[in-house]
């Protein structure tokens, strides 16, 4: 069986295994409310194996608290850096496409606050990119999060 890669060790020279050249179809911060739809359509791609979205919705409580409402605000280079983390998590993973959309303004319990998606050619290393995609925006974007609770009390929280 020359030339023929085997089951369990997948041929990387064939172009639907590696990264696709422009695999960034979709980064947005929004004021409107978000789509899953939107965000799974653009990373479609014929030569992905696995696809893996995350969806952050605003939850009803944090630490212990009851969650009246929040508002996300971000910085002018938020976009900008949601770039250079999609960029990384492409240049470490065979990633086919990418969108990552995050919410600002206020918002209520539900809504969705950040939706992200990767297609790889397989499904552990979709997980792996869209793991490491938000766990990053999350971590690095400079957008913030002001709670309000139900007691009436407020509480800015760092990146979201």
């Amino acid at each position: 069986m020359s030339g023929t890669p085997s089951p369990s060790t997948p041929g990387r020279d064939h172009p639907g295994e590696r990264a696709a050249a422009d695999p960034i179809r979709l980064l947005a911060i929004r004021d409107t409310p978000l789509s899953v739809d939107e965000v799974f359509a653009a990373v479609g791609d014929a030569a992905a194996g696995g696809t893996a979205l995350f969806v952050g919705t605003v939850r009803s409580h944090d630490n212990g608290a009851d969650v009246d409402g929040l508002g996300y605000s971000a910085h002018p280079t938020a976009e900008a850096e949601m770039r250079r983390i999609a960029e990384k998590v492409i240049a470490d993973h065979p990633v086919r496409a990418l969108a990552a959309v995050h919410r600002v303004g206020d918002l209520r319990i539900g809504d969705l606050a950040v939706v992200v998606a990767v297609s790889c050619p397989h499904r552990g290393e979709a997980f792996d990119a869209c793991r490491k995609l938000i766990d990053d925006l999350k971590h690095e974007v400079p957008i913030w999060k002001h709670q309000t609770f139900v007691d009436g009390t407020e509480e800015w929280v760092g990146a979201s």
